[in-house]
């Protein structure tokens, strides 16, 4: 499988949203009928959206809001959040820097040293408020803030880095045990990141819960750009949805698959449970909201590094209140408001009463709308436009 690109060297052709398209189903249903639910352990969602875990996305208040409206939000355990008793004076600072100051000085203010207290404050704060605590940390701390957080109240652990693998390599540190860790804990384990078939099989026989898939692909990450690292969401979600199938079949425990990033519009949402994702994590849509502490700013989860630029901050502007985006109404203008109601809309056409049934859409290779808007524009040039 591939095709060459040089001589003795083949590559895989991968795809990226905007690259496919799917096909309206034979039958339609009502879209006020349809089953977007979703579940992670015990917990039920109505909500199959999960929000990032970075600092300009999610706070304690944010979790909150999101908790209430039905969906998941993740709390970075290594962010500002937990490394300030006052994260929302960091982060105006972050937000008010010139564009040309913004890396340097966000690279400073993750040196602070995070406070292991702040973890279960935070945590104790949207618990109290009714709401999920989801919380995340890098490998190499899962061991520690693991117990902090299980300690807490916290409801799901998300083990996450760049490129997440079960046989990593190191002399400088201890690495983590992936399986006696998700037996240690009696909370849901969820784990990422990665795009692999056999990487995902590996990790999901450990016994996590659920899989992160995604590396380099969203607005607010750099990743490909600097390391040269990535593959298009499509590709990866239908490899590490495979792995998932047959993990089910050989074990008989379902490992859901959580799309992570990548996702501009509405309808690249849609396309990622057509590809295999039972929910999707998302940052900048998100980050648009008035409860998103970055105020209409967000940078990526990568820890900051002196010597790459890691994490682009970036505008995203403030459209509306979290509801509005996630269940409308939306505004002409912006094609990722209601992405709830883009969602339930598009299953109806496709014929789909449920995500599981979502995950069976035909799916074609087509241009990007842009590129057929071009097509479109030659042909009226020459006459052939309809």
């Amino acid at each position: 499988m591939g095709m060459w690109i040089g001589r003795g060297r083949k590559a895989r052709r991968c795809y990226g949203f905007d690259e496919i398209a799917l096909v309206p189903g034979s039958a339609t249903v009502n879209p006020e009928e349809v089953d977007t639910g979703w579940q992670l352990g015990e917990f039920k969602l109505k909500v199959p959206i999960v929000a990032s875990a970075m600092d300009g996305v999610v706070g304690p208040k944010f979790a909150i809001e999101m908790s209430r409206l039905g969906g998941l939000a993740v709390l970075n355990l290594e962010g500002v959040q937990t490394r300030y008793p006052h994260p929302e004076e960091v982060i105006e600072r972050i937000v008010t820097a010139a564009p040309q100051e913004a890396t340097e000085l966000v690279q400073s203010i993750y040196r602070e040293p995070i406070k292991e207290e702040l973890i279960s404050s935070r945590i104790e704060e949207i618990k109290k408020a009714g709401g999920w605590a989801v919380v995340s940390s890098i490998p190499q701390r899962a061991e520690r803030f693991g117990k902090i957080a299980e300690e807490a109240g916290a409801d799901i652990f998300v083990i996450q880095s760049t490129v997440t693998t079960v046989q990593h390599i190191s002399s400088q540190y201890k690495t983590l045990d992936f399986a006696k860790f998700c037996k240690q804990m009696t909370i849901p384990v969820v784990v990422g990141n990665t795009v692999g078939y056999d990487t995902a099989l590996e990790l999901m026989a450990t016994g996590i819960d659920a899989l992160l898939v995604g590396i380099g692909p969203g607005a607010a990450c750099t990743t490909r750009a600097v390391l040269g690292i990535g593959v298009p969401q499509v590709t990866a979600t239908c490899d590490t949805a495979a792995a998932r199938d047959f993990h089910y079949k050989q074990s008989g425990k379902y490992v859901p698959i959580i799309t992570d990033g990548g996702m501009v519009y509405s309808g690249d949402i849609c396309k990622a449970f057509a590809c295999g994702a039972d929910a999707v994590m998302i940052g900048s849509a998100l980050a648009r909201a008035k409860e998103a502490p970055g105020k209409g700013y967000h940078w990526g989860m990568a820890t900051p590094d002196v010597n790459l630029p890691r994490g682009t901050r970036i505008r995203v502007g403030t459209t509306g209140t979290l509801k509005e985006i996630l269940f409308g109404p939306a505004k002409l203008d912006d094609v990722s408001q209601n992405l709830m109601g883009a969602l339930r809309t598009s299953m109806g056409n496709l014929g789909a009463r449920n995500i599981r049934e979502m995950q069976l859409t035909e799916i074609i290779i087509a241009p990007a709308i842009r590129t057929e808007g071009k097509i479109f524009q030659a042909e009226q040039k020459v006459g052939m436009g309809k």
